[in-house]
């Protein structure tokens, strides 16, 4: 099977019930935030100082070791 849609690049716990979790989708490079509090969570995607998503780079090769 391939890669996971999305990755989790940095995790910080909070506490017993808290977390933070920066998640990025393979796909697109686009970067969100989750943030998790007891039975709640909130996901909104990160943005640069214009106002448009933070995108990290993506790999472009596919399971066969070829460049799209």
């Amino acid at each position: 099977m391939g890669k996971d849609r999305f990755e989790f690049k940095d995790v910080k716990g909070g506490g017993l019930f808290t977390s933070t979790r920066i998640i990025v989708d393979t796909e697109t490079g686009v970067n969100y935030l989750l943030v998790s509090y007891g039975n709640g969570c909130g996901l909104t995607p990160l943005l640069d100082s214009d106002g448009k998503p933070l995108i990290s780079p993506i790999e472009s090769s596919s399971q066969d070791g070829y460049q799209k």
